[in-house]
């Protein structure tokens, strides 16, 4: 990346500070663009879901990894959970969503409550593992909340098989007027279930995947307790990749921690953080991380910054550090700070492998909190930061009353925010179109077909606020 007229900026710069010139370009599609990182994942797009508790679970990792992203589960999940996750990750098929099932005798409130876990909005009414029907949150509309799957549901199925070509199964929804199409397997059992959208994308992403063919995922340890042992746990169960995580990434406690681990795990991707230097870079690189997760302060979720005044702004954080790992030939993540498909492409562009994606994905169906809705009908799930009162009471439940009250003194974080769905991208796929549509057309405009080359040609210029107000359309869902 080079700046403007080789500018040399004279103060630390955001997202918003810069902005991108295009330059003379052969890529003729951005289709043309190649999305997949080359920082040893295995993941095929450069988006990264943080380990934060009120957004990376289990349907958010199946279903990211499907389209080519990472998941990382957060260091306060109990070791036998995570395990758990890991396993039901990994099983889940390729190119099918995981299905809601329902017996035919379960009630329409129990279809309604389970219906909003998933984006595709339709459970199966499944007997003796065949599938007979499905409902719709429209079927269950004005029926008595006793009634029984059977009554409601349409036994009318598009079904298609293991080895179905989808577009062939986008051709059969689209001739049958079907939401959802229903996967079997040779003797008829339920396999998933796939919707015209889904059979879209399966000709678009292609998943991130394991030597074995399953689905990858990441898990994060902190540097406190004994580090190596659960290292040593998650690795048993079979994550793909460890991320050693602390707010303040350059000290002795985490570079301790990292080189535990690393003798544990020659083979496996090690990433540590955060940092927001040249300096701690290099400190955590020669400690044996492989990836360096860069921001502090950046996140919505974060008050760092107002509490301690500590931190970086996040591009010019991003721009130095992939410089330091680069010079010794390892990557960075730039972890925070982005809000629109924009931040991250100029995360890409100032060097970062892959950016990742935190409070953004928590307004989902596929985060884990549980579909509220306000006073005007809004649809909301609830996030807060790691730092917050109420991650630290979760963080600290096995200590005494009176070390828990006494560390509570000195969280910072939001412990409570409203993420509204957006009605128009209520999925987390629906905001990775979005996104990767963004970074592939940045691609484009520099000329680019692979990240790497994208870094190469980038030239960035620094613009005023009135610049940034320019660039915003004068009515936006942004």
């Amino acid at each position: 990346m080079q700046f403007l007229n080789d500018a040399s900026p004279q103060n630390d710069l955001t997202y918003d500070d810069v902005f991108m010139v295009p330059r003379h370009s052969a890529v003729g599609s951005r289709y043309d663009v190649d999305l997949a990182t080359s920082d040893g994942t295995g993941a095929t797009l450069p988006l990264v879901v943080a380990n934060m508790t009120a957004v990376a679970g289990k349907r958010m990792a199946e279903t990211v990894a499907r389209r080519g992203g990472l998941t990382v589960i957060p260091q306060d999940i109990p070791i036998p959970v995570v395990a758990e996750v890991v396993r039901f990750v990994k099983s889940r098929h390729r190119v099918f969503d995981t299905p809601i099932e329902l017996t035919p005798h379960q009630t329409v409130a129990e279809a309604l409550s389970l219906i909003p876990k998933r984006a595709h909005r339709a459970a199966v009414v499944v007997r003796e593992g065949r599938p007979v029907g499905v409902v719709s949150e429209a079927d269950c509309t004005d029926v008595d909340r006793f009634a029984q799957a059977q009554d409601v549901m349409n036994p009318h199925l598009v079904t298609i098989t293991v080895d179905t070509d989808p577009r062939a199964a986008f051709d059969a929804l689209h001739a049958a007027k079907a939401p959802v199409a229903v996967a079997v397997d040779g003797d008829g059992l339920l396999l998933g279930v796939l919707t015209p959208t889904g059979a879209l994308r399966a000709t678009v992403y292609e998943p991130a995947t394991d030597r074995d063919g399953g689905l990858r995922i990441a898990a994060a340890v902190g540097v406190n307790g004994d580090v190596a042992r659960k290292a040593a746990d998650l690795l048993a169960a079979g994550v793909d990749c460890l991320v050693v995580d602390t707010a303040h990434g350059h000290q002795d406690r985490m570079l301790e921690a990292l080189a535990a681990v690393r003798a544990l795990a020659p083979e496996v991707p090690i990433v540590a953080g955060n940092v927001v230097s040249a300096e701690g870079t290099r400190a955590l690189i020669e400690a044996g991380a492989d990836i360096v997760k860069v921001g502090v302060g950046p996140g919505a979720m974060c008050t760092t910054r107002m509490m301690t005044g500590v931190g970086r702004p996040q591009f010019s954080a991003v721009l130095e550090c992939s410089a330091a790992a680069r010079a010794l030939g390892r990557h960075v993540w730039a972890d925070g700070g982005v809000r629109h498909p924009r931040d991250v492409a100029l995360a890409l562009a100032a060097g970062a492998s892959s950016v990742m994606i935190g409070s953004w994905f928590a307004g989902t169906h596929e985060s884990p909190g549980d579909l509220l809705h306000d006073s005007q009908g809004r649809a909301y799930k609830v996030s807060f930061g790691m730092a917050s009162a109420r991650a630290v009471a979760s963080r600290t439940a096995t200590e005494s009353a009176f070390d828990r009250a006494r560390k509570g003194l000195y969280e910072e974080g939001i412990s409570s925010s409203r993420m509204y769905l957006d009605p128009a991208r209520p999925g987390v796929e629906d905001l990775i179109d979005q996104i990767c549509s963004g970074v592939r057309s940045s691609c484009t405009y520099a000329g680019a077909t692979t990240l790497a080359e994208f870094h190469d040609r980038a030239v960035v210029g620094v613009q005023s606020a009135a610049g940034f107000h320019e660039g915003r359309p004068l009515a936006t869902s942004w």
